[in-house]
This record gives C-alpha cells, sequence and structure tokens, in this order.
C-alpha cells in the first residue's frame, strides 16, 4: 500500500516537473516569438517601398538644351576610366583626359540633378557598379552598358545628399530629412532611429562603425549599437558638417570653420581654424584641406599651421578657389573644384589642369527668371549669379552681375521697347534694351522694400511686389500699401493685370485691387481658394489662373468663383511666377512635378519631365514659335507644336 502511494507521488511529482518544464519551454518559445515578431515589425516600420527597374534613356523628347557652363561635382573611377557628375549629367573620360562619352539629365539621365557617385558593387550585382545619386529620383547603378533606378515611393527617401558603398555590399545613403538609409540590393531601411530624421552631408565608415555630418546637428558616431553626438560645445568648430574622412583611428570632420580631429572616437584638437572647409584627404604626414575660397591648404599632422599649395604655370587662380572634392591618385589627388579638374602630386605644390568643361552659352544653370525682348533677345535671371542676355542673332553674351544685379526674381521688358525691368533681391533694376544699366531703385528712392518679387506693367507706370506690400510708381511717383490698407498680405510673390484689375498673389491668400484699391480678399477656407500661398497669376481668356504652393493650379471667374482642374489641382507646388499663356496654352512650372501644359482649346493639363534636365521647372518665356523651360538645372527650348497632348 505504502508503495502504491510513493508511486503516486513519484509520478504526481514527474508530471509537475514536466508541466513546469513544459510551461517554461512554452514562456521561453512564446517570449522568442513575441522578440522575434517585434524586431520584424520594427524592421517593417522602418523598411521603405521601393522599385528596381532598367532606366532607357528617352527617345527624341524634343527638348533643345542651351548649354549651361558645367559646375562639376563629384568624380570616381571605374573600369579604369574617370566619370565625372556635373549639373548638365554624367562624362566618362580616359586617364588621358579624353572624353569618351555624355550621358546628359533629362534625356540619359532622369530629370534631376546628381548630387554624387561612387563605384562600389551592391549585394546581389554579379560585378562592381558605379552607383549615382540623384537630387530627387533615387538611385542610378551603372554596370558600363545599361543603368538601373533604384526608385523609393516616399519623396523623403529620395531626397538623396551622400552615398557610401561598404564592404558587406550594401549601400549607405544620406538623405534630407530621413537620416541615414540602407539599400541591400533587396530592401531599404532606415539604419537606426538615432540616426533617423536628419539632414546628412557627408557619411564615411562602415554599417557597422560610421561617421555622419548633418546640415545643423554636428557629427554622429555611430557604433557598437550606440551613437555618440558631437557639437560644438564638443569641441566641433561648428554645427555644419561638410566633410568627413577616416584614417586609421582618426576621423577628420570638416566643417565652414575648420577640421575637428578625433582620436578612437574622442575629440582632440582643431586643425587648420578659420577654414571654409569643402573637402579632405590624407597622407602619411599631412592633411590636405579643400576649401571654398584658398584651395587648398596642406596641414603637416605633426604642427599647427598650414601651408598653402598655390597655382602655378598657366593655372587660372580663379578656378582653384571652390574645391569640391579631393580623389586620391597613387602619387597625390585629382582636385576637383567647380570649374576644372587638377592633378596634384605629393611631391609638388603646382597645379596641373586634367580637365575643363566645354564650351557653353549660358554662365550658369541655376535659372529663376525668363524673358524675351522686343528686339528678340533672351534674359536670362539666375539665382545668385545675376543676368545672361543673348542675341537674337549671332553676337556675343552679355553677363551683368554685381552687388544689386545677383538674385534675380522677373524680367519685365516694356511694350515700347524702351526699357526693361529686372526685379532683384536688392532692388529694381532697369536697363536699357542693350543691357546697359539705367537705374537701381530701392526703399531710399520710396519702395517699400529693397527685395522685389514681381513686376507688372499696370495703369501707366509699374506695381513692384514685395515682402512688405506693394508700391506703384508713375508720374505722380511711388505710392505704396500693405495689411494696413487692406492687402490680405504683407508678403506678395505675385503679380496679373487685366486692365484695370490687379489680383495679387501673397503668403496669405489673394487680394483683387480695382485702379490700385483694394477691392475683396480671398482665403483658404472663407472661399473656394484651397492654399493661401499664391506664387503665380495669369489672365487667361475670362478667367484668372492661379498656382498655388501646395495645391496645384485653380480657376477663378469674374464672380469670385474659383474651380478645380483634373490633373493641375493637386498636392503640388507651383513656382514663384513660374506661369506663361501663350495664344493655345497655359504653362505652370513645378518644384518637383516637371512641366504642366494646358491645351486652351481642349481645356486638358497634361504634364511633361521627358527631355527637361529637372523635374524643378523655374521659369518660362516664348519666343520665335519656341518655349523656353528654365529649371534649377539648366534651361532647354522645344518648338510649341511638340507639346500638343
Amino acid at each position: 500500500m505504502e508503495q502504491a502511494i510513493r508511486k503516486r507521488l513519484w509520478w504526481g511529482a514527474g508530471a509537475l516537473l514536466l508541466a513546469t518544464a513544459l510551461s517554461g519551454t512554452f514562456v521561453i518559445w512564446r517570449a522568442t516569438q513575441v522578440l522575434t515578431s517585434s524586431k520584424a515589425n520594427l524592421r517593417a516600420e522602418r523598411a521603405i517601398d521601393f522599385v528596381t527597374k532598367p532606366f532607357e534613356p528617352i527617345q527624341n523628347p524634343g527638348f533643345e538644351v542651351v548649354r549651361s557652363t558645367d559646375a562639376f561635382i563629384q568624380a570616381a573611377r571605374f573600369r579604369d576610366n574617370l566619370y565625372v557628375a556635373s549639373s548638365s549629367g554624367l562624362a566618362e573620360y580616359d586617364l588621358r583626359g579624353t572624353l569618351i562619352r555624355e550621358f546628359q539629365s533629362g534625356r540619359d539621365l532622369p530629370p534631376s540633378p546628381l548630387v554624387a557617385l561612387a563605384a562600389g558593387r551592391i549585394a546581389g550585382a554579379p560585378e562592381p557598379e558605379l552607383i549615382l545619386a540623384t537630387a530627387d529620383r533615387g538611385i542610378l547603378l551603372f554596370d558600363g552598358r545599361k543603368f538601373r533606378q533604384v526608385y523609393p515611393a516616399s519623396a523623403d527617401a529620395r531626397s538623396i545628399t551622400a552615398i557610401l558603398p561598404v564592404p558587406n555590399g550594401h549601400l549607405l545613403i544620406g538623405t534630407k530629412k530621413r537620416g541615414v538609409l540602407v539599400y541591400d540590393g533587396k530592401t531599404i531601411r532606415e539604419l537606426h532611429s538615432t540616426l533617423g530624421h536628419l539632414y546628412i552631408r557627408a557619411l564615411a565608415g562602415t554599417e557597422l562603425d560610421l561617421w555622419a555630418g548633418t546640415l545643423d546637428q554636428g557629427v554622429k558616431h555611430w557604433h557598437s549599437g550606440t551613437t555618440d553626438s558631437f557639437g560644438q560645445s564638443d569641441g566641433l568648430p561648428d554645427k555644419q558638417v561638410q566633410a568627413i574622412l577616416l584614417a586609421g583611428d582618426k576621423a577628420y570632420v570638416g566643417t565652414p570653420l575648420g577640421v575637428a580631429e578625433f582620436s578612437d572616437g574622442r575629440y582632440s584638437r582643431v586643425l587648420a581654424p578659420g577654414t571654409l572647409v569643402t573637402a579632405l584627404h590624407v597622407t602619411s604626414s599631412e592633411l590636405w584641406v579643400g576649401s571654398m575660397d584658398q584651395g587648398v591648404l596642406r596641414v603637416p599632422l605633426a604642427a599647427k599651421r598650414p601651408a598653402r599649395i598655390s597655382a602655378h604655370g598657366d593655372s587660372d587662380p580663379e578656378k582653384i578657389q571652390e574645391v569640391r572634392q579631393l580623389v586620391a591618385t597613387e602619387d597625390g589627388a585629382l582636385v576637383l573644384t567647380r570649374d576644372a579638374i587638377f592633378e596634384l602630386k605629393t611631391a609638388s605644390i603646382a597645379w596641373k589642369e586634367v580637365l575643363a568643361p566645354g564650351s557653353a552659352t549660358l554662365t550658369d544653370g541655376n535659372i529663376s527668371a525668363l524673358a524675351i525682348d522686343n528686339n528678340g533677345q533672351l534674359w536670362v535671371g539666375y539665382f545668385d549669379r545675376g543676368l545672361d542676355i543673348l542675341p537674337s542673332g549671332p553676337g556675343r553674351v552679355l553677363h551683368i552681375e554685381d552687388d544689386r544685379v545677383f538674385c534675380v526674381n522677373r524680367v519685365l521688358p516694356d511694350a515700347d521697347g524702351q526699357t526693361v525691368e529686372v526685379a532683384t533681391a536688392n532692388g529694381l533694376a532697369r536697363f536699357s534694351p542693350s543691357g546697359k544699366p539705367m537705374q537701381i531703385l530701392g526703399r531710399v528712392d520710396g519702395l517699400i522694400a529693397d527685395h522685389i518679387t514681381d513686376v507688372a506693367s499696370y495703369q501707366n507706370g509699374l506695381a513692384v511686389a514685395t515682402p512688405a506690400g506693394i508700391t506703384f510708381l508713375d508720374s505722380d511717383g511711388p505710392r505704396s500699401i500693405y495689411s494696413f490698407h487692406g492687402l490680405v498680405n504683407n508678403h506678395v510673390y505675385a503679380l496679373g493685370v487685366s486692365n484695370d484689375d490687379l489680383l495679387v498673389g501673397t503668403l496669405g491668400g489673394l487680394s483683387d485691387l480695382k485702379k490700385g484699391f483694394v477691392n475683396v480678399n480671398y482665403r483658404a477656407g472663407s472661399s473656394g481658394l484651397k492654399q493661401n500661398w499664391v506664387t503665380a497669376v495669369v489672365r487667361v481668356d475670362n478667367e484668372w489662373m492661379i498656382g498655388t504652393y501646395g495645391n496645384g493650379v485653380l480657376s477663378l471667374d469674374d464672380t469670385g468663383q474659383f474651380q478645380a482642374f483634373e490633373k493641375a489641382t493637386a498636392e503640388m507646388e507651383i513656382n514663384p511666377n513660374a506661369m506663361l499663356v501663350t495664344k493655345d496654352h497655359v504653362f505652370a512650372g513645378t518644384l518637383r512635378n516637371g512641366l504642366f501644359v494646358f491645351d486652351r482649346e481642349r481645356r486638358r493639363w497634361n504634364s511633361v519631365t521627358a527631355g527637361l534636365p529637372s523635374a524643378n521647372v523655374t521659369a518660362l518665356a516664348e519666343g520665335d514659335g519656341y518655349i523656353y523651360v528654365g529649371t534649377d538645372n539648366g534651361l532647354v527650348r522645344i518648338k510649341e507644336q511638340k507639346l500638343q497632348p
């Protein structure tokens, strides 16, 4: 009996132990499942949708390029040749500097400026490729024969600033808003939450030990699963990082005020203090510092005072100012500047120019205003390089640039052909048709502000738009109005004229003026206006077309009713004053969506990006049957009839 009881007790104890063991196993299994699921969910949250697709050149898009002076951006060695990214696209040279072939943005490449390139092998690819980053069209992979495009669905993930191929086959991607991303050939995801939501300027290292320079938050050092942050209080000369270079246990971080040296991840000292650093290269004994305005400085690592490298021979000193990249060679470095590429050897202080851009018509590619005057001359205003005046026939292009005529917002040829008004950030400049300066008006001359955003002919005079209101100029002298006088908002962006009507687009809505006095205001919420920020206004038949920064184009009829358009009334930005009316069409330039074209007879909108050097269309003009399309990356023209849908 006792033996039976003991047996039952043993069986009970065993069952209890077994149940406990099974329960513990289940708990561990369940915890593992939860942990695995959490990790999967976290990866899913950080994952970014994208597609990979072949990119084929655009066949005969119809656009003709008006060539701008090329600005070099970056260079990389690939398959024993030198590839150079520039404002016009990509060029391949042999090592003697002979041009082999070119790939034009908008035709052979997507309609987006290139921002970086590097050579590397992405996981899953059979061989190394040339990797190109675009400003807003993702990544291009080039095997020497054809291009593949890696295109993220998110616009933030496409706004790329830097790339870094790493040895494990992954590509680290710096962006303007999403921080650091990782592409492994199959997925795109955030590297880590501590490196997310940053504006990245520079990357160096590996996926496990990475230095990331930011626009305004210093430098981040990701290592051992944690991120160290270094700002000005930690020894960094400036919170903006321009370049990073790693050499052994040293990290060199270039800023607009010098280079911070780190040893084993800890701040050590500042080199080349006060230098606006743009690029870095290191030798066994020196740090070479490329700068914005001092060429290259050679900083002995064992001393403190840098010794500047100066130009020799026939080198143009102006060309060596804005250094953008230092590319290591066997016995020195290639110095890539905005305007040329030089060879510089370690044992020498003499520059040797090896590459220069080809001939060009325009001074710059960042276009902000276009107009054709009564003599058929094309006036091209730049964001920060003044004006070019192109003759209608053979002749020399006239370039105008000084402290006042610098940032151009609008060019308005007078109807009688006597003057050309140029709205700039520093005043209203008046020129003769030949380009001779006649007068520059500002606040001291009665304008309500010096910064002129638009100018229009109105009632035998001019209406001048500024961020402080409107000034009317006529024979009676200047008269200004602003919000005190009923204007819907002081910050005026655009002016549209129809007889005595002046429609004023502002940051806070629309004002309709009759004979210079406010008649009615339109605001989002209290009218059919969908967006208060109005950037462009044009008259089309019996209606106004209104360009907005955020909701595309709307129409406004004379009864005060707004109407939306199919396709054109959407979540997109119309650039300031980038609208044009012709006999058959209305054109609207957008920030990211290319050129929108309205067929006036069919009342139908269509969009165009193929053939544009950038999808950021900033200015428009017409002349001799052509439509001129200015972008932030160059100028093209096309026969208007080719834009029929």
